[in-house]
């Protein structure tokens, strides 16, 4: 009877343990995120300080700036959609500072106001540093015609609007472009899936364990006959 259970005893043991091990890693990994995002949490909570040139993505995304300068009314539309404030257009803005045109993310025009003049005065803004690359295979290109985005990508944007590579997302404007709502950066837009992917390699491993038990019962049921 024990070369027969033998096989299904091993394959259920070494499937186990793969599955097991994979919802451990989950586990690692939710550790690991819930870090990263704690440490953003604390870079949204700090005081603003005032935006330099000398800013890069690996030590500066996410931190608070201060910047005083003007829209050029240059302007590139990103359509989105489950925001806080409904669906509409990210606007990414050329903004003229001291230290050189930036991108501004300066909130979600309505789809109905896309043709809306931008208001062009000199604006003290606070916001976030950001460096998004919102695309994927599947993002489909700009239509530059009706300059429609469908991602953010610092780069392709800065050359398109001939700007830093560097982006600010706008939470607080003054005075603020009534056609927009801003949006804020928050941790709650940052996926964080691990929780779920491990209690799904758990129950994985666990129906594994189930599957092969029953297995061995007809094995030895069989055997008995």
């Amino acid at each position: 009877m024990l070369r027969k259970i033998l096989f299904p005893l091993i394959l259920g043991i070494a499937g186990c343990g793969v599955l097991v091990s994979l919802g451990l890693w989950q586990v690692e990994r939710l550790a690991w995120k819930e870090e990263i995002l704690a440490e953003i949490d604390q870079r949204l909570a700090a005081a603003p300080v005032p935006l330099t040139r000398f800013v890069n993505e690996q030590s500066d995304e996410y931190s608070r700036v201060s910047v005083t300068g003007r829209p050029t009314g240059e302007e590139l539309h990103v359509l989105v959609s489950g925001t806080e404030a409904g669906t509409g257009y990210r606007v990414i803005s050329r903004f003229e500072t001291d230290i050189g045109p930036i991108l501004l993310d300066q909130g979600l025009l309505p789809l109905e106001d896309k043709d809306a003049a931008p208001l062009l005065v000199q604006m003290r803004m606070v916001g976030t540093l950001l460096w998004p690359d919102d695309q994927n295979d599947s993002t489909p290109e700009p239509d530059l015609a009706s300059n429609i985005w469908f991602a953010r990508n610092v780069e392709t944007m800065a050359e398109a609007l001939d700007t830093q590579p560097l982006m600010v997302v706008a939470s607080q404007t003054s005075p603020a472009d009534p056609r927009l709502t801003p949006l804020p950066v928050n941790t709650a837009t940052i996926k964080n899936d691990h929780f779920e992917y491990a209690v799904t390699w758990f129950l994985l491993a666990a129906v594994w364990a189930i599957m092969t038990l029953f297995l061995i019962f007809r094995t030895t049921r069989q055997k008995d006959a």
